[in-house]
């Protein structure tokens, strides 16, 4: 589905992100876990055309995006990040209606479109359609931020942190819709984190980054069992850790 070839950005002499292969196969949830600065957002922005790489491909079925409009090819890819971005003057059903009013669909199939996302996302239509989105929780915007990305019917979505500034019960309940939504669509996501715990329970597969490289990709599981680096070792002790304190208390309850 996405392929990077020898992807390459450069700022000035900083490499932000290094000779870096890896390919996304269709259906799955690729997580880009890294600290801040690792090039995992710049990594997110280049295969959308937010940002150009230096050297190196992305190709999205086969096709190169360099040979693409910009705008084309976003109109195919949805983009959710931390912030949302939802425009404040429009309700929430002009905000998820966003890219097929610019695509000139007619307003019953977008009505029709809107209230089907909502209802999807977990959002009473009749109740949220009509709300601006200050009248809206941090958790609801979110929701409306995943409509609106998969309004145009998109194959790939890209994900910035896009649960990180929740509270810990409304950002558990969104993961897993989020996982919900995406194994009945069959979309193929690339989520970037730096939250191992988000990490391990979203991705099929996870990429870790540091200092722009790819040091290692494997499932869940490899990266629990077979740590490529200390660096890696270090990013899984923390879930096993909180694992055995969790197992601790809980033990500690039943005596």
């Amino acid at each position: 589905m996405i392929q990077l070839k020898r992807l390459t950005k450069c700022y000035g002499q900083d490499e932000v992100v290094s000779d870096l292969t890896l390919t996304v196969l269709t259906g799955e949830i690729l997580v880009v876990l890294g600290g801040s600065g690792s090039g995992k957002t710049t990594l997110l922005k280049m295969i959308n055309r937010l940002v150009e790489p230096t050297t190196g491909t992305v190709q999205i079925n086969g096709t190169d995006t360099s040979t693409m409009p910009p705008y084309q090819l976003r109109r195919q890819i949805g983009y959710v990040f931390q912030q949302v971005g939802l425009f404040p003057h429009m309700t929430v059903s002009e905000n998820v209606a966003v890219t097929p009013s610019l695509l000139g669909w007619k307003p019953a199939r977008i009505r029709n479109l809107v209230d089907k996302l909502l209802e999807l996302v977990e959002l009473n239509p009749i109740m949220m359609r009509n709300r601006k989105p200050n009248e809206l929780s941090g958790g609801q915007q979110q929701r409306v931020g995943v409509a609106r990305a998969l309004a145009a019917g998109p194959e790939v979505m890209l994900l910035d942190e896009p649960f990180g500034a929740l509270d810990p019960l409304t950002r558990g309940r969104l993961q897993e819709s989020f996982k919900t939504i995406q194994h009945e669509i069959g979309l193929t996501a690339v989520f970037v984190t730096h939250d191992m715990i988000e990490a391990l329970m979203l991705g099929n597969r996870i990429a870790i980054m540091q200092s722009g490289k790819l040091i290692q990709i494997g499932t869940p599981h490899e990266l629990l069992h077979q740590p490529a680096t200390e660096y890696v070792e270090g990013l899984m002790s923390t879930p096993r850790r909180q694992a055995a304190i969790v197992s601790q208390l809980a033990s500690e309850s039943t005596t």
